[in-house]
């Protein structure tokens, strides 16, 4: 596909703040069985800094890639409430299972994260430490690097969604996020199936939407992309992201006119300046 879409992609799902998390992979097609595996692109990690730091995790799957050094009076809470979990009676232990998975996410250290919540799911299998077992899993699957290690946080999402799904059939959410770890495996149809099953359930669910809509640009179907994303708008007219790719692909399918129009309101909805730069990129192009 276009490289320069595909950075727009890529820079967009890491910087924009919202409602969405979604993994660098590419479908070639959303009506057809792709013949091998998809291809992943570089993960983004949300502090941008891009710096390695000093291995602080407990998940054995877990990468210090893309993570920022945490501050000393971080270290020292880690170490505290590291220490006190060892040792808390079950009750005790949820509570401060649940501190030590906002500091990792503070410190993005999305593995770590994932495997407190982990460790609380197994102790305590109830609908919501599962559902957030799974959340941790698939925001590490999110960002991770190495193709190892995402399908191996992948495998840690499904199990915990389905776990979770098992309990609860209306997690729709848990079902589209579960979707996009298939899209990277060797059966990427059944993540497509299955938030075609969301819509089926929820025509309107937005998660799903945006979804098929990212994986159609990133097929070069644009067409397609620009009816989920207007489907979207319909519901949502303040969506920052739908707009901004409606912008893209409207401009990837020719569209010139309209592109300019979507593009131009979202430049005066959008701050992030990297965001920013890919909309005048865009403007140039279409002049």
């Amino acid at each position: 596909m276009n490289k320069f879409v595909l950075l727009v992609i890529i820079l967009a799902s890491a910087l924009t703040a919202g409602l969405y998390t979604l993994p660098k992979v590419v479908v070639q097609n959303e009506n057809k069985q792709l013949g091998g595996r998809t291809t992943q692109t570089s993960g983004a990690s949300r502090d941008g800094a891009g710096k390695k730091a000093t291995e602080l995790t407990e998940s054995p799957a877990s990468s210090s890639v893309h993570e920022k050094p945490l501050a000393p009076e971080q270290q020292k809470r880690l170490d505290i409430l590291r220490s006190e979990f060892a040792v808390a009676n079950p009750v005790k232990k949820e509570a401060i299972g649940e501190k030590l998975i906002a500091l990792f996410q503070e410190a993005t250290r999305y593995d770590s994260a994932a495997h407190y919540a982990d460790l609380l799911a197994k102790a305590q299998p109830t609908e919501h430490n599962l559902l957030r077992a799974g959340d941790q899993y698939f925001e590490a699957y999110t960002f991770a690097v190495d193709e190892k290690k995402t399908t191996s946080l992948g495998e840690k999402t499904r199990e915990f969604y389905q776990q979770a799904i098992a309990k609860n059939p209306n997690l729709l959410s848990a079902k589209a996020n579960m979707a996009m770890t298939y899209v990277n495996t060797d059966t990427p149809m059944k993540g497509i199936m299955m938030l075609r099953e969301v819509l089926k359930q929820e025509p309107t669910n937005e998660l799903a939407l945006f979804n098929l809509g990212l994986l159609s640009m990133r097929s070069n179907q644009y067409e397609r992309a620009i009816e989920r994303f207007r489907q979207i708008l319909v519901n949502n007219p303040t969506s920052r992201k739908a707009q901004f790719y409606l912008g893209v692909s409207l401009a990837e399918a020719g569209q010139k006119a309209e592109a300019r129009r979507v593009l131009a309101q979202v430049k005066t909805q959008e701050k992030d300046p990297q965001i920013l730069a890919a909309v005048r990129e865009y403007e140039e192009r279409l002049k």
